[in-house]
């Protein structure tokens, strides 16, 4: 089963060019990015008008500072994340969710399923044996992926986070290495099923 989402995503909220170079990538789902952006607008409108923030004499300008402060502790503590990551997984999937005839569970069973083998794999079993015996993909099951912006690097057959499923590329790489976490069925985020995910690298 190919776990790609082949439909391009498309930058609904867009991103403007005087964006700083900071922000390496954008992606409309990462809090962290919208925060970035919207902070850098915000800053850059009051630049432009030629405000000045610094003195918050009235009442409106005190709560703008105060929104400002905010978001720039967002800024400055939300983590870069890795240009590449390499994840295994376990597809918990249900009857009409992919092409698989004897595939007969339907979505309430898969969920209790998904969530016991999720919290079987939090407690230590062998991830791969968990993937060996329970997954509706392939076994390994393994996926190099890179993020937004970073060119795939097709000798190591990496796929880009742009062609995944939404909800394992946003999983994925908000994992340590050797952390697990789930990625909840959604119709649209997460359409295939449950994903339990361990990053490997």
């Amino acid at each position: 089963m190919d776990m790609m989402n082949l439909i391009t995503t498309k930058n609904t909220m867009g991103l403007i060019n005087e964006t700083p170079s900071v922000i390496r990538r954008f992606d409309e789902s990462n809090p962290c990015t919208r925060n970035k952006l919207t902070l850098y607008n915000l800053i850059l409108r009051f630049f432009k008008a030629k405000t000045p923030i610094i003195s918050c004499e009235v009442t409106m300008r005190k709560a703008i500072c105060i929104t400002l402060l905010a978001m720039l502790t967002v800024f400055v503590s939300c983590k870069k994340e890795p240009d590449r990551v390499t994840v295994q997984h376990i597809l918990i999937a249900f009857k009409g969710s992919i092409p698989k005839e004897d595939l007969i569970r339907n979505r309430a069973e898969a969920e209790l399923l998904a969530k016991e083998i999720f919290e079987r794999a939090k407690n230590g079993e062998d991830f791969d044996a968990l993937v060996k015996e329970y997954t509706d993909d392939q076994h390994p099951g393994i996926y190099k992926i890179s993020n937004i912006g970073i060119e795939p690097d097709k000798s190591k057959e990496e796929y880009s986070r742009a062609r995944m499923v939404k909800a394992f590329g946003d999983t994925s790489f908000k994992l340590g290495v050797n952390n697990i976490s789930l990625a909840e069925y959604d119709p649209e985020t997460s359409k295939y099923g449950w994903h339990i995910i361990k990053r490997i690298e």
